[in-house]
């Protein structure tokens, strides 16, 4: 049987990671993307639009396992 990650695609486990965050925390940086700090904000806005930027934002959370 599938796991939850296995069936989720890493856009939706990242916006059930946000979701659950704590609103303190959102405003916390959580990697740095060519040479820019990307906070939790900043990395929903790009990843609710579907950027290009997110990509780049979910493959990075991917590889540091963050979701």
């Amino acid at each position: 049987m599938p796991t939850i990650k296995q069936t989720m695609t890493s856009r939706e486990r990242f916006l059930r990671v946000y979701a659950n965050l704590p609103l303190g925390l959102r405003g916390e940086i959580i990697l740095v993307l060519d040479g820019e700090p990307v906070t939790w904000n900043v990395a929903y806005v790009e990843v609710y639009n579907n950027t290009e930027e997110s990509i780049k934002i979910l493959e990075k959370l991917e590889g540091m396992r963050i979701i």
